[in-house]
């Protein structure tokens, strides 16, 4: 008896409980007119990229979007598997976009962050922003949360893309980076790596934010760095945090806000010294003990990864969070990361 009402309710119930679609991978490249490298002037300003969508993405309400940018001698898909960026995309709900060098733009596959055009925003920092807003269109971004995160020659991409779009671009964490303008050729760009900036990188970020005024400019910074890093030495995530303070408005040579010392069961020591402004974050700085030129707790089987703490990819959503919700006390808080 009422077999049949039992068979109606599965089967309508069946056409509104459907299992998440799983991620997937979506293949794009993208062309900027502005996206000349004077470094490779024979190479056409395009760039390749992929895109990982998340599962169970919404159809109807906007995601944020990470631009994941890959270091020298790597491939997004290196980077991608290295910082398990597809686990995190999943549980946060947050598309991912992986621009891609090519060979014939540099024969490591690093970005030209030391070419002049690209580090005044056009150059690779053109192509990607373009790629930024393809994707933004594309697949239903929140234009209010959008992040670029990048390891080594990525990270210095990702440090030019915030000090030259700071209308496109939410928040910025650099991995074993350097500061946008550090360099001012690739004939200096060894030289600098070990030397430290050869331009004044907080002078470029006071001139962005003055030619933007009265509008003020808020992109806050995570740069993440090895203590025993001998590629890209930890003065340039000084550089780095300086050249955001003086972007942010702030003065770049007052003393963090916070600080704290975090032991590691390995041994291994995390430092953190946080700057906030007007009750918000405005760059956090984290010093990793021990830790070389790798991603922290990445996937060591894949070179540039280190599978000791902390794990960098968690540390980037929280970080991302915080930048977003941190407001002055008392403001309400709007937006989280994961909304």
């Amino acid at each position: 008896m009422f077999a049949w009402w039992h068979r109606i309710k599965e089967r309508v119930g069946g056409w509104f409980r459907r299992e998440p679609a799983p991620g997937r991978l979506e293949e794009g490249s993208k062309l900027s007119a502005h996206g000349w490298v004077g470094s490779a002037p024979a190479v056409w300003p395009r760039r390749d990229y992929v895109v990982y969508v998340p599962k169970g993405a919404p159809r109807f309400r906007r995601s944020p979007l990470v631009v994941l940018l890959h270091g020298c001698k790597q491939t997004a898909d290196d980077i991608a598997r290295g910082t398990r960026i597809a686990e995190f995309a999943d549980r946060e709900g947050t598309v991912v976009l992986m621009p891609m060098q090519k060979d014939s733009a540099n024969p490591w596959r690093c970005w030209n962050w030391f070419d002049p055009r690209t580090s005044r925003g056009d150059g690779e920092a053109a192509i990607v922003a373009a790629q930024i807003r393809s994707v933004r269109r594309r697949y239903r971004i929140d234009r209010k949360r959008v992040y670029v995160a990048g390891m080594s020659s990525g990270g210095a991409l990702a440090a030019i893309l915030g000090v030259r779009f700071p209308r496109l671009v939410t928040a910025v964490a650099v991995h074993s980076g350097i500061a946008c303008g550090a360099a001012q050729s690739g004939m200096t760009a060894i030289s600098v790596l070990k030397r430290g900036p050869e331009q004044d990188v907080e002078a470029i970020a006071v001139a962005v934010r003055e030619a933007a005024m009265p509008h003020e400019i808020r992109v806050p910074l995570l740069a993440i760095h090895g203590d025993r890093d001998e590629v890209v030495p930890p003065a340039h995530a000084a550089a780095l945090v300086r050249q955001y303070l003086a972007l942010n408005g702030d003065d770049p040579a007052r003393a963090p806000d916070a600080q704290a010392r975090i032991p590691h069961p390995d041994g291994r020591v995390e430092i953190v010294h946080d700057w906030r402004r007007d009750g918000r974050l405005v760059v956090r700085h984290v010093e990793v003990q021990g830790l070389g030129h790798a991603w922290s707790g990445g996937d060591a089987s894949l070179d540039f990864n280190d599978a000791g703490p902390p794990d960098a990819t968690a540390l980037l959503g929280t970080f991302f969070a915080d930048a977003l919700s941190s407001r002055p006390e008392g403001a309400k808080r709007r937006w989280r990361f994961w909304e």
